[in-house]
C-alpha cells in the first residue's frame, strides 16, 4: 500500500455559514475523501466579516485585525480536524486555505479581489505548511480570480459521452461545463445562490437560512419583481464574469424592492428563490439543452431549489455529486486541497477560458510552518 499524500483544504464561501477543513488523500492521483471538520463562525466575528464586507470607517484597522482572527479560526478548524481523525500534523503535506472573501471587484479599472485569513497564524498554529492567496495570480494574468473550482471539476468530474454541468450553489452560484467530446471547459457565477435567500429570512424571521426552501414554498412568486430583478445587467453580461455579495446584497435588494412593497414577505422569499433557479437555468440551457447537473454546495440540501431547477431543466438529469461519489458539502473544500497540491507539484491551476486570464499558472502562494 502507498504512503498516503495527506492534504487539507480549507473553505469558507460567500455565506459565511462556517469554516470547512476537509482531509483528502491523493496518494492514487484521484482524491480519496477522508474525513471533514466544519468549524462555526463566532456571532462577534460573523458581524465583524460582515460589516467590513461594505464600505465603512476604519476598515484597514479593522481588516488586519480580522485577518488574524479568521487565521486563528481556520487553524482551529484544521486542529480539530486532526484530532478527529488521529492524524499527526508531520503527516499532511500542506493546507489549501480559499480565506474569506471580504472584497471581490475584478471589473475595476485596477480589479481587485480580497481575502483575509492569515496564511501565517494557520501555519504557526497547526505546525503545517500552508498554500493561501489563489485567487490573486489570476487577475494579475487579466483574470477574474474566479471561479477556481471548474479546473477541478474537469479533472475529476469530466464524462466523455455527456454533456455535464457542475453546479455549485452557494452564496453565490457558480457552473462548470464540461461538454462531451471536448476539451474546452466552461464556467462562470451565474448570480445569486443561497445569499439573497439566507439574507432575507435572516432580517425577517431572525433564522439562518429557510431549511429545504419551506418558507418560500409557502408563498407565490411575484412575476413583475422576478421579471424587474432578471433585468439587472449581470445576468446578460457575457461569460468569463464573476460576481459577489458587493453586488447582490440586501441593500440591492431593496432597491429592487422598492416599487413592490405590498408584496407579502413569504412571496418576496419565492421570487427570490426563483431568482436563483432562473438564472441558473437560463445560462445552463444557453449552453446545451440536455445533459446531466450534479449539485454541490448547500443549495444541494435545498429541497424546493432542487425541485424547481429540475422544473427549469427538462432536458438534462439532474442529482447531486453524491452520485459521483463526493458527499456535495465537501466538493469546495476538496477542491482547495486539491489546489494546494496543484501548487505542490508546480501545476497549473486555472483555467483562462473560465477565468479570462492569459495564460495558464501556478496558483498560490507558500507559507511555511517552520
Amino acid at each position: 500500500m502507498s504512503k498516503p499524500e495527506y492534504y487539507i483544504g480549507l473553505m469558507s464561501g460567500t455565506s459565511m455559514d462556517g469554516v470547512d477543513a476537509v482531509l483528502v488523500d491523493f496518494a492514487s492521483g484521484y482524491p480519496k475523501f477522508i474525513g471533514a471538520y466544519t468549524q462555526s463562525i463566532p456571532t462577534h466575528l460573523l458581524k465583524g466579516l460582515q460589516q467590513l464586507c461594505q464600505p465603512d470607517r476604519d476598515e484597514i484597522n479593522r481588516m488586519g485585525q480580522l485577518d488574524r482572527s479568521v487565521g486563528l479560526l481556520f487553524a482551529q478548524a484544521v486542529n480539530q480536524l486532526l484530532t478527529q481523525e488521529n492524524i499527526s500534523p508531520n503527516d499532511v503535506i500542506a493546507i489549501g486555505s480559499h480565506g474569506q472573501t471580504v472584497r471581490h471587484m475584478p471589473n475595476l479599472d485596477m480589479g481587485f479581489t480580497l481575502q483575509i485569513g492569515d496564511a501565517n497564524t494557520i501555519a504557526v498554529e497547526t505546525g503545517i505548511d500552508v498554500i493561501a492567496d489563489f485567487r490573486r495570480k489570476d487577475i494579475a494574468l487579466g483574470g477574474q480570480g474566479a471561479p477556481l473550482v471548474p479546473a477541478f471539476h474537469q479533472q475529476i468530474f469530466t464524462q466523455a459521452e455527456t454533456n455535464r454541468v457542475i453546479l455549485n450553489i452557494g452564496g453565490i452560484a457558480n457552473i462548470t461545463y464540461l461538454p462531451a467530446n471536448a476539451n474546452e471547459v466552461l464556467g462562470f457565477d451565474t448570480g445569486p445562490g443561497n445569499n439573497l435567500i439566507d439574507a432575507f429570512i435572516q432580517q425577517v424571521q431572525q433564522k439562518p437560512y429557510d431549511k429545504d426552501g419551506e418558507w418560500a414554498d409557502s408563498g407565490t412568486s411575484h412575476p413583475a419583481l422576478l421579471a424587474h430583478m432578471l433585468s439587472h445587467s449581470y445576468f446578460s453580461q457575457p461569460y468569463p464574469k464573476s460576481t459577489g455579495r458587493e453586488l447582490f446584497n440586501l441593500t440591492w435588494l431593496e432597491r429592487q424592492l422598492a416599487e413592490f412593497n405590498h408584496i407579502k414577505d413569504a412571496d418576496i422569499q419565492s421570487t427570490l428563490l426563483d431568482l436563483t433557479c432562473h438564472t441558473i437555468a437560463n445560462d445552463v440551457n444557453s449552453l446545451s439543452k440536455t445533459g446531466e447537473i450534479y449539485v454541490c454546495g448547500g443549495g444541494a440540501l435545498n429541497k424546493a431549489l432542487m425541485r424547481r431547477l429540475a422544473k427549469l431543466l427538462p432536458g438534462y438529469q439532474l442529482s447531486t455529486t453524491s452520485a459521483l461519489g463526493i458527499d456535495p458539502q465537501w466538493v469546495e473544500g476538496i477542491a482547495f486541497a486539491w489546489l494546494a497540491m496543484r501548487h505542490e507539484h508546480n501545476l497549473p491551476a486555472n483555467l483562462p477560458a473560465v477565468t479570462g486570464a492569459s495564460r495558464e499558472t501556478i496558483l498560490g502562494a507558500k507559507f511555511k510552518a517552520k
